[in-house]
C-alpha cells in the first residue's frame, strides 16, 4: 500500500463515527457567514507578484518532525505580518500533527485583528461532513486531492463546497489528474511536485503540467520550494502562486523568505 492510500484509508476510518447526511438547507444557512470571509481565489489572482500560500505544518510523513511545538496562532501572525497572500492550515493529526482547532484559532485571531488573509483547510477530504467542519471553523477553501477520490466523490465535494461558498483547491500530480480536475470544472489547480505515493519531489512536475492548464485557472506549485530560485522556477513555468510549508516552518526568518518569494 502506498502512503497516500494508507492515509486515505485511515481518514475514512477516522471520520466514520461523524458521517451523517448533509442537507442543502444546512449548507445554505452557513453560506452567508462563509461569503463574508476573504476569498481564497481572489487572494491568489494578484498580477503584481507571485502569490504565497504559507502553510502551518508541524510534521509530515516525508520530512518527519518539522516544528513539533509550533503554535498555530503565533505562526499565522508571522505569516500575516510578512504579507502571505493566504494560509494553509494542516488539520490532520495522525500524519501531520495538526488539528481542526488550529484552523479555528487562526481564523478567530484573524477575525479579531481584522486580518483579511484567507485560510485553506488542508486535510484529506472524503465526505461532505468535513466541509461543514471547515465552514464552521472559518475556512475560505478546502482541498480536493484528485488522485485519492473517485469522480463521483470529487463531484459531491465540489458541489457541497460551492453550496456553502468555499473555494476548492484541486491537487494534481499528473496528466490524468489534470484531465479529471478540468472535467470537474476546477477554478484553482495545485500541482503537487511531491509524489504522495513514494514522496519523491521534483519541480519539473510543475514545469511540465502548468503549461497544459487553460488560461483563467489559478495555478499553484506545491512542495519542494525552499529558495528564491525554486520560486523563480515555479513562476517561469507559469504558476500564479506557490504553497510553502516546510521551508517557512524551519526558517527563523519567515518574513524574509516570503519577501524573497514575492520579489521573483
Amino acid at each position: 500500500m502506498d502512503k497516500l492510500t494508507e492515509i486515505i484509508t485511515w481518514k475514512r476510518k477516522e471520520i466514520e463515527p461523524f458521517i451523517r447526511a448533509v442537507t442543502n438547507n444546512e449548507l445554505k444557512e452557513l453560506k452567508p457567514a462563509v461569503l463574508q470571509r476573504p476569498s481564497f481565489l481572489e487572494a491568489l489572482a494578484n498580477p503584481k507578484h507571485l502569490s504565497v500560500i504559507a502553510e502551518i505544518k508541524r510534521k509530515s510523513p516525508s520530512a518527519g518532525s518539522i516544528s513539533a511545538g509550533a503554535d498555530a496562532k503565533e505562526q499565522a501572525n508571522l505569516y500575516a505580518k510578512a504579507g502571505a497572500d493566504a494560509l494553509s492550515v494542516l488539520t490532520d493529526e495522525k500524519y501531520f500533527g495538526g488539528h481542526l482547532s488550529d484552523l479555528k484559532n487562526v481564523t478567530d485571531q484573524f477575525s479579531a485583528q481584522n486580518i483579511l488573509t484567507p485560510c485553506l483547510r488542508k486535510d484529506f477530504m472524503v465526505h461532505p461532513v468535513q466541509i461543514i467542519e471547515a465552514a464552521l471553523v472559518g475556512a475560505s477553501a478546502i482541498l480536493i486531492i484528485v488522485r485519492a477520490l473517485s469522480d463521483n466523490e470529487i463531484k459531491v465535494l465540489h458541489e457541497t463546497a460551492s453550496l456553502v461558498g468555499l473555494s476548492c483547491l484541486f491537487e494534481i500530480h499528473n496528466e490524468n489528474d489534470l484531465e479529471r480536475a478540468l472535467t470537474a470544472n476546477a477554478k484553482i489547480i495545485g500541482i503537487n511536485n511531491r509524489d504522495l505515493a513514494i514522496f519523491k519531489t521534483d519541480l519539473a512536475i510543475s514545469e511540465r503540467l502548468i503549461p497544459q492548464i487553460p488560461n483563467g485557472i489559478i495555478t499553484i506549485s506545491e512542495s519542494g520550494i525552499f529558495t528564491k530560485e525554486d520560486a523563480t522556477r515555479a513562476k517561469e513555468a507559469g504558476a500564479d502562486a506557490i504553497l510553502v510549508g516546510e521551508a517557512l516552518m524551519r526558517t527563523p526568518k519567515p518574513f524574509d523568505l516570503i519577501q524573497d518569494f514575492h520579489s521573483v
